[in-house]
């Protein structure tokens, strides 16, 4: 039988030890392997694989000992409990093996979780579970996590209370980082929740989530384009002793400004826009580019984006006699004075 998206999530988080096995098959190994393992979790528990209940090979062994998998299903185990015999990269070579292990497999013998990459229509090991009335077969797609995904992942980090804004937050999140990236945020976002709670916010996200832009750069371009000219210097010092380079400084504020011209450009408004962007801006930063892109309205972006052109030009061409860092210096004076005083 193959599970829906839906009914697949359910049973990874919920495995029917009924059932004689289970085939996880995607192009995306990552994916792949993180479900696996959340099924593997629960199916056995947190000491199955301490306690010897958990049977590991792959489709090579099965090449050349096809009984070993039927052997593995039928052992008995030295602790109590429900078994599991896990066989990854499997391919249609290795399908008359598994054939065997399911028709003999009978209650109470291990429950058999298969992987491999991405199978075709026709695939024999894929329609074998497919037609098997007592199999079942989940496909994982490259698509980013849906909203009962991250849900299942909160609450497998032990996060319940969740605030609307910072589940807007994650879902944006799930969709610029890798599926194991975006896992390690959220365990990294439980662990500073431990003993706290209140409600994830969307501040933390921000806070927590991989990093996209130094700090001290955020600063200049906040005090860029809030027209807080005399900031410009002592951070641009700040960040000529960090040893950033001038191109660097060119390349950030470029896209921090086109972001903040697709956001006013933006049918729906500055916050639709902001919320299109990839990756995702998050808390506070995501409150201050709105408000940045009201401010500036399409037309003053738009002259500000042909002074960063210009400057960056100037800065790759030769001949140039004044320092870089100087020239950069006097265009961010330059778009901090637009702001504030319109020229």
């Amino acid at each position: 039988m193959k599970l829906s998206p839906r009914d697949a999530t359910a049973f990874f988080s919920k495995p029917d030890p009924r059932r004689a096995g289970i085939l996880i098959y995607g192009a995306d190994a990552m994916r792949v392997a993180i479900k696996r393992q959340d099924l593997v979790a629960s199916l056995i528990g947190p000491r199955g694989d301490d306690e010897m209940r958990l049977t590991r090979m792959n489709g090579a062994e099965l090449r050349r000992d096809g009984a070993a998998l039927l052997d593995a299903v039928k052992a008995t185990g030295f602790f109590p409990g429900q078994r599991a015999v896990l066989v990854e990269d499997m391919t249609d070579g290795q399908t008359p093996a598994m054939v065997a292990a399911l028709e003999e497999w009978q209650p109470g013998d291990a429950m058999i979780v298969a992987t491999a990459g991405q199978l075709k229509a026709s695939s024999k090991l894929r329609k074998l579970f497919e037609g098997h009335g007592n199999a079942v077969c989940a496909a994982i797609y490259d698509d980013p996590p849906s909203r009962a995904e991250i849900e299942a992942e909160l609450k497998r980090a032990g996060m319940a209370q969740v605030d609307p804004a910072a589940m807007a937050d994650l879902e944006a999140l799930a969709r610029a980082l890798d599926p194991g990236d975006f896992r390690q945020t959220l365990e990294k976002i439980a662990l500073y929740k431990i003993g706290d709670e209140t409600p994830l916010a969307s501040d933390e996200i921000a806070s927590l989530a991989p990093a996209t832009i130094e700090a001290a750069t955020d600063d200049l371009l906040r005090a860029v384009a809030e027209g807080r000219h005399r900031e410009v210097g002592p951070l641009m010092q700040k960040l000529d002793g960090q040893g950033e380079k001038p191109t660097t400084l060119i390349i950030f504020a470029t896209r921090h400004f086109r972001a903040l011209h697709a956001a006013s450009a933006d049918p729906k408004g500055p916050a639709a826009g902001i919320a299109r962007q990839r990756p995702p801006i998050f808390g506070p930063r995501r409150d201050r580019m709105i408000r940045q892109a009201q401010e500036w309205g399409t037309r003053k972006l738009e002259t500000a984006l042909s002074i960063l052109v210009d400057t960056d030009l100037a800065l790759r061409s030769g001949g140039q006699t004044a320092p870089q860092m100087a020239q950069v210096e006097r265009m961010f004076l330059r778009l901090a004075m637009l702001k504030s005083h319109g020229r």
